[in-house]
Order: C-alpha cells, then structure tokens, then sequence
C-alpha cells in the first residue's frame, strides 16, 4: 500500500493572471563581466503587485580552496532601495563536508560543494513591487573566507540591468499558484536483498583446468573476485546468502573436451573461493556451459566483420542444434580468414566465468542510524529509509533535495523515487529537471498531480486542469485545490 505524505511548497509560487489580462514584461539588460560568478537565463515580470524574478546563479568558473567558503548575494538595488535574493554558499572539499554536517548555512541560501556538479543554482522569487524596481540593476555580492572566518577577499558587481519603466496592469487579479505537494512514501522492504556481478577471466594451459594463481593475467582476476566478495563479507550490516559460478568454454574444439574444461574450471574455482573462505556449502552454486555461442552471437550482432550476417546464420540456425561440431565445422570452414581473426581476437573473451553474490543488507530503523548508514554507504539504504531521511530535515534543504535525487540515481528504475525527487525540483523552479524525472514516475494519482503542476508552471493550463481533474478523481484531494487555484475567473 502507498501513503502520500503533503509537503507545502517553501518557495513563493507562480502568480497567475486571470485569462484575457496582460502580464507587464520587464526587460533586462545583460552586463558582461569578467567575474566568476554570473546571472542567467533573467526573466522578470510584473503582475499586479508582485514584481517576479527567475535566474540561474553561475558560479560554475568559481574556484574555492579545501578550506575555504565563497558567499554569493544576489540583489535588486537602486539608489538606496535594495532587496536581499536567494544566494549559494560555494564552499572547497573539507569545508564543504564540515558544513554539510553542521547545517550551519544562513537563511536563504544553499550549500554547494566547489568543482562538482551542480555548478550552478535556479532562483524563482517574488517580492512586492516598488516603483524603483523599473530601473534596478542586480548586484552580485561574492566574499571569499578562510578556515578561521576571517574574510579573504569581497567583492561587489553589476550583473544585468532591469529595463525601461513599465505599464502598471491595474486589473491583473494577484492569484498565487501555491499547490500542496504529494510525495509517496516508498513502502519498507521486508528483507534488503542485492547483488554483486562480474566477469572472471582466468587463464589455463592448454587442457588443463587446474588454477595457478601467478599464471599470466591471473593474479589480477583473482585479486578482483576477492575484492569484491571481502569487500561484502567484511561489512557488518551485509550478510552473504549464495555465491553463483557459472563457466564458459570457447567454442573451438569438440564439445565434449570443452564440457569437460568448462565444468572442471568453474569449479576449480569454487574450491579456489572456499579455500578462502569459511562459508557453509549451501553458500556456493556452480553450472557451466560448454561453449559461449550466445557470447559470440552477441559480439557479431555489433561487429562489422566481414560476412557479419552469413555467420550470425550459421550461429544462430536451429539446423545445427545439439550438432555444435558441425556448426563450428562449418563456420571454420566457410569463413577461414574470419574464423583465424576471431579465434585470436574473440574466443579468449568467451573463456570466462560469470559469479553472482546475493547478499542481505540489514535495516536501518532510527534516523541515527539511517544517517550512519548515509554517510558511510547510501547504497547500503532502502527506498523507505532514504525517505525517512529526507524527510527529516527542512523541506527545501541542500541535503532534503541530495537525498530525493541520490535515491532517484540508485533505484532508476522505481517510479516513487523519481516522482518523489520531482517534487523538490517543482519546488525549486528548475522544470527541465522535474520534467526528466516525471517521464519516469509512473501513472499513479500522485504522478498526474504532479505533472498537473509543471504543467501549471509552464503555463498551460488546459493540460493542467485536465491532469488535476484527473487525479482529484483518483482520490488526490489536493488536486481540487490546485485546480481551483488556475481556474479563470469570470
């Protein structure tokens, strides 16, 4: 069962004219400086008595030092009129990390780590207007400090200017689109199971199925399979439940020697691993496969060798099935030139053993301990309890948005992550990247409510009544309030 938890929006929402009234457009002017930090993608409008600004705040040519913190203060100002906008604190690794823990960011700002993505924030705000707005230019401020506080360097520039003085629109109708927004709450997972899969690539001598660690490229191959499963092994909150080997032969050669080779392989490595290890035998699980034909099949499917498609047929036709002599006879001997290239160049590659590690992860139930489990692994965490974590702090937060958006990177696929991580990003202003979540988010009630909603930001209403009806009739009673909220007046 889903539940929806309501989380009002912590930025001023999108004022909406009523039909057939005019928005008054104030123009801007750029300034082009040589400062790292910069306004763009301006846009502001005047309607009724609120003056709305949206930017994005450029500071992707900042450079901050480890220790060191940048920051940045958008403003309106002329003369000795000035509004404070939304800023960014652009800080260097250590302090970045310091300050994530400590949450000590001013009010209004956002926390941003120096030389990573994103490099850049999206403002959407509204303040009362003033005449003085007509002619105000914005102003960056960027001061620079060290470990100790102290400041480095401050400085102060004109970004763009805003244009000439505007109409006022006397009977625009102040509307503000303030929906409430639905988050789902992804439901607990009654046991946290996951995998580790990869490919080993250990070398024999010819015939032979006996493992020797320091032969050829083995010490590298093994040392991989050993990483990985210690890596799983060795962390407390994992528990290992089976450990699959399945072997490969290439296909040169009669079928019952390579039979032979691929089993005694795949399980000269099995007691390889167990030598190791002290796991219980019900732990490993081996199957081979005398000869990787789907392996070659896949690698001529992409290639562009010569008589590509004749010897696809030849690998793939159910005329020689159980015949796998004749059929590598025939393609031996119908494409010789061909078959010697691949021999060299594509039959080692389909000498191989996959290996699959199920292992169990242990919950989490505490914030305490979903945040131990955050900062040393967040892959370690459930859907549910990397919300259970965002929504533990401000909605809005650098680290509510960090959480939704990393949850949405982990699980690409779970339609709850990506509409959940939508919604700080409706919230922001930033609809480019709401919308490429929202293509993934599924059609539950929640998700249409959603995009009633970017469809409302975006100005098309038709859609976003639709989409609101849509859901209010599936049961999201915050979809009438929202449709109420764009509906023309008469």
């Amino acid at each position: 069962m889903k539940f929806s938890t309501s989380i009002k929006s912590f930025l001023i929402g999108l004022t909406i004219p009523a039909a057939g009234q005019m928005v008054a457009q104030v123009t801007y002017t750029p300034l082009y400086t040589d400062e790292p930090v910069q306004i763009t993608d301006l846009n502001t409008q005047r309607v009724g008595k609120d003056f709305q600004l949206r930017f994005t705040l450029d500071f992707s040519d900042l450079k901050v030092k480890s220790e060191d913190k940048a920051t940045v203060t958008p403003m309106l100002k002329a003369g000795n009129d000035s509004v404070v906008l939304p800023g960014a604190v652009v800080a260097g690794h250590n302090r970045y990390l310091r300050l994530r823990r400590s949450g000590a960011i001013p009010e209004g700002y956002k926390l941003f780590r120096s030389g990573h993505a994103p490099s850049s924030m999206k403002v959407a705000v509204g303040v009362p207007f003033s005449e003085w707005m007509n002619s105000a230019v914005i102003i960056l401020s960027d001061t620079l400090s060290g470990c100790s506080c102290r400041p480095i360097r401050s400085s102060e520039y004109a970004v763009a200017t805003i244009g000439d003085p505007v109409e006022v629109v006397t009977n625009a109708v102040d509307r503000v689109f303030t929906p409430e927004y639905v988050f789902i709450t992804p439901v607990a997972e009654v046991e946290k199971v996951r995998q580790a899969e990869g490919h080993a690539y250990i070398d024999f001598p010819i015939n032979k199925t006996e493992i020797y660690p320091d032969y050829r490229k083995n010490p590298t191959e093994l040392a991989d399979i050993r990483d990985t499963i210690s890596m799983i092994k060795n962390d407390r909150d994992y528990v290992i439940t089976s450990i699959t080997l399945k072997g490969y032969a290439s296909p040169e050669g009669p079928y019952d020697n390579n039979e032979r080779l691929a089993k005694g392989r795949t399980e000269a490595l099995a007691e390889y691993i167990r030598s190791l290890y002290d796991f219980s035998p019900s732990i490993m699980h081996t199957s081979w496969e005398a000869e990787d034909w789907g392996g070659l099949v896949k690698w001529l499917e992409s290639s562009s060798i010569e008589n590509r498609k004749a010897m696809l047929w030849i690998a793939t036709t159910s005329k020689y099935d159980g015949d796998y002599d004749r059929r590598e006879w025939i393609l031996k001997s119908s494409y010789p030139e061909q078959y010697k290239w691949l021999l060299a160049n594509v039959y080692p590659g389909l000498r191989h053993t996959d290996y699959t590690i199920m292992y169990s992860i242990r919950s989490f139930t505490t914030i305490d301990e979903i945040l131990a489990a955050w900062n040393d692994d967040p892959r370690k965490m459930s859907l549910n309890e990397l919300y259970k974590l965002a929504t533990s702090y401000p909605v809005g937060s650098d680290m509510f948005i960090e959480i939704f958006e990393t949850a949405a990177a982990l699980f690409p696929k779970s339609a709850e992550a990506n509409l959940n991580a939508a919604i700080p990003a409706l919230q922001s202003g930033d609809l480019a990247r709401a919308e490429r979540y929202l293509k993934k988010a599924g059609d539950s009630p929640e998700a249409e409510y959603a995009r009633g909603i970017l469809e409302a930001m975006k100005g098309n209403y038709g859609e976003a009544s639709t989409l609101f009806t849509s859901a209010a009739n599936a049961g999201i009673s915050q979809a009438q309030d929202a449709l109420n909220q764009i509906q023309t007046t008469k």
